[in-house]
């Protein structure tokens, strides 16, 4: 059971210089790139532990192809699944469904995937790394052909971060894993100033069916 308190993790997001809001901006731009190369192509997005949905909806609400976005958030706080709704409903985001539910079990993403924009930010710092492992070789059921995997994890020896405690660097075994996953490395995102790092990678193997009633992963903080 975790003892984070997940609404307040999110008042580090009103402080520009956060390392948090670094973050966040980074995010932002692997997504608007993700949508840039779509040329306005539809666009189906699911996001993992979703939190109030800033990285995708403060995109969305001034992107000139919102339209073209179905997007599924699974977010278990309830009190972040009403902010993100609420942001959703005034940027006027049809296509944005926030479900309340488990993002670490596969039925929370049954009639939504696959997708071509699949996040797990703000999940690898929070689980185990044998769920990360699991997480990341099960993200193929998650996927159309080519599609693009944004995710964060932190990592040592930094000053300021997302995580509150030590973490050895896990990033050349996340690379491992996402290789014999079937993607390819699009991009990385480590800042010397910060212990954040946000990855893109790209499914180049063949999408698999999702399996029901699986859990993928648990939150351990």
């Amino acid at each position: 059971m975790t003892s984070t308190d997940w609404l307040d993790w999110h008042t580090s997001y009103e402080e520009e210089a956060s390392p948090l809001s670094r973050r966040l901006k980074s995010v932002q731009r692997a997504i608007r790139a993700h949508l840039a190369a779509r040329d306005d192509q539809p666009v189906r997005a699911i996001s993992a532990c979703a939190g109030q949905g800033r990285d995708l909806l403060e995109v969305l609400a001034t992107h000139p192809g919102r339209g073209e976005v179905a997007a599924r958030l699974v977010e278990l706080d309830h009190r972040n699944v009403a902010i993100a709704r609420a942001a959703a409903k005034v940027n006027g985001l049809t296509g944005v469904e926030v479900v309340e539910g488990d993002a670490g079990v596969t039925d929370s993403y049954a009639g939504a995937v696959p997708a071509d924009l699949v996040l797990f930010c703000g999940v690898f710092g929070n689980i185990t790394d044998s769920d990360i492992e699991t997480t990341i070789h099960a993200l193929p059921q998650f996927c159309t052909p080519g599609a693009s995997v944004i995710w964060t994890r932190g990592r040592p020896d930094h000053a300021g971060g997302e995580e509150s405690v030590s973490k050895p660097d896990l990033l050349p075994s996340i690379h491992k894993w996402f290789t014999e996953a079937g993607f390819e490395q699009v991009s990385l995102d480590t800042p010397e100033d910060v212990t954040w790092s946000v990855g893109v990678h790209r499914l180049t193997a063949e999408p698999e069916p999702l399996v029901p009633g699986r859990r993928l992963f648990t939150f351990i903080r």
